[in-house]
């Protein structure tokens, strides 16, 4: 399985932006999907997940803020983020929650500026 996360970039505060991630493989309907984010120097945290069904849970600190969804489809999820703070600045990576993560991609950088 092939994670590739894409849709980063350069972004003012209050900005928005839609990262997308496309996965190889033919389970994709039965994963619960995620995306994550890590800072240089911190641990990787996951700020959004979506399960079989499409419901959504989100950590505190984007709530109200980004939305994820799904493409069965499409395998693919993505990551609207919009009101973008510069606390949002990191490399964000889309991974299964169930199973337990599967090797990382490359993410995509994430840069809010003040």
């Amino acid at each position: 399985v092939q994670l590739q996360a894409s849709g980063g970039g350069l972004v003012q505060t209050g900005g928005s932006l839609r990262l997308s991630c496309f996965v190889s493989g033919t389970n994709f309907h039965n994963y619960v999907m995620g995306w994550y984010r890590q800072v240089p120097g911190k641990q990787r945290e996951l700020v959004a997940q979506v399960m079989i069904n499409g419901a959504a849970n989100y950590a505190d600190s984007v709530k109200g803020r980004f939305t994820i969804s799904r493409d069965n489809g499409q395998t693919a999820v993505y990551l609207q983020m919009n009101i973008l703070k510069p606390e949002d600045t990191a490399v964000y990576y889309c991974n299964t929650i169930v199973p337990p993560p599967l090797t990382w991609g490359r993410g995509t950088q994430v840069t809010v500026s003040s």
